[in-house]
């Protein structure tokens, strides 16, 4: 084949790369979803311990992140000094522990179909706590979007058959904690240079999670499972778990890495439309026709959101083009006018 044959094929096996990318985290992801429900759901594994489960995926992940970089030097660490530790990664290791934490607590009192319900506004929480940050600008028309995705959720929400009103205060943390984090990452780390894969981020991260974490557990889990048999350990289940919790990062990294974070975000709507599927079919959970009409709407929000993004994304390169041409055009001139004045 010729050229425009050979071209084909790249973008053919671009495309299949992709959506292997793209099914690999969704698995993955709806597999750490579906697994926490099932360990920390008293109705199915009952080991409602969010955050000892929270610790045992940290330290897993911590040990095999320190294996990746020392041991089997994996990939480089991240040259640190102590006091941007102690300024950029501790803050942000101790808003994961609490996203983290919240988050797998709120499987003990809603659905799974619930919950994907509510994330559907981390980009009203991204975009808010960016522009409180000054690293967005306010805009009339994100907010009336933002504004739209929150009341597609307040009708979800009113619609849900299993509300519980604890479960839902935690998740919303959980969420405003994660957004926190995101903004955090972008002001303390991307601002100073300094950009972290999965394994050098839990290779630094994932002990300070445990840190956090250690103090509610010695006052809120500890005592109870001293006193029950919640100190039996299964190796498979919680091994299993924590592999798929790591393999999950390691997948995060490969879709944004080889798409975009973009890419990541339309998955994550078809990832959560997959999973209320599940709910509704497999697990059995209640899903009422005001549910499914209430996070209509908010999916409506969000893909409206994540298109906004796509176009001022394409705006900027065709601007950083333009730029570019403008330079070399000027530098071609510049060039040619040296040369007259040599003549």
């Amino acid at each position: 084949m010729g050229k425009g044959g050979s071209l084909s094929d790249n973008v053919i096996k671009n495309i299949i790369l992709s959506y292997t990318y793209v099914s690999i985290w969704i698995l993955l992801s709806f597999t750490v979803i579906v697994y926490n429900k099932y360990i920390l759901d008293k109705k199915l594994y009952n080991w409602p311990f969010p955050i000892s489960l929270t610790m045992i995926h940290m330290s897993f992940c911590a040990t095999l992140a320190f294996l990746l970089v020392k041991v089997f030097r994996f990939v480089d660490p991240v040259s640190m000094s102590k006091g941007l530790y102690l300024s950029s990664v501790v803050p942000i290791g101790a808003l994961y522990s609490l996203s983290l934490w919240l988050s797998n607590s709120a499987y003990i009192y809603l659905s799974v179909s619930f919950i994907q319900m509510l994330k559907a506004l981390m980009p009203v929480a991204v975009y808010s706590i960016g522009v409180l940050f000054k690293k967005d600008s306010f805009k009339a028309d994100t907010m009336l979007n933002m504004v739209s995705i929150s009341f597609g959720v307040a009708i979800a929400a009113y619609g849900e058959a299993r509300f519980d009103t604890w479960g839902v205060v935690l998740q919303l943390g959980a969420v405003a904690f994660e957004a926190t984090r995101l903004v955090m990452i972008q002001i303390l780390l991307t601002s100073k240079g300094i950009t972290l894969n999965p394994i050098t981020s839990l290779y630094y991260v994932a002990p300070c999670c445990l840190v956090f974490l250690l103090v509610p557990w010695i006052f809120v889990e500890y005592p109870v499972l001293k006193e029950s048999s919640g100190f039996d350990f299964d190796f498979v289940i919680f091994g299993t778990n924590s592999f798929c919790a790591f393999a999950l990062n390691l997948a995060v990294f490969l879709l944004v890495g080889k798409t975009s974070a973009l890419t990541m975000n339309v998955a994550g709507v078809v990832k959560d439309w997959l999973l209320i599927a599940f709910s509704w079919s497999v697990i059995k959970d209640t899903v009422t026709p005001i549910n499914l009409f209430g996070y209509g709407l908010a999916f409506l929000g969000v893909a409206y959101y994540n298109h906004a993004k796509l176009q001022s994304l394409k705006a900027k390169e065709a601007e950083k083009k333009v730029a570019q041409t403008d330079q070399e055009a000027d530098r071609l001139l510049g060039e040619k006018q040296g040369q007259g004045s040599d003549k």
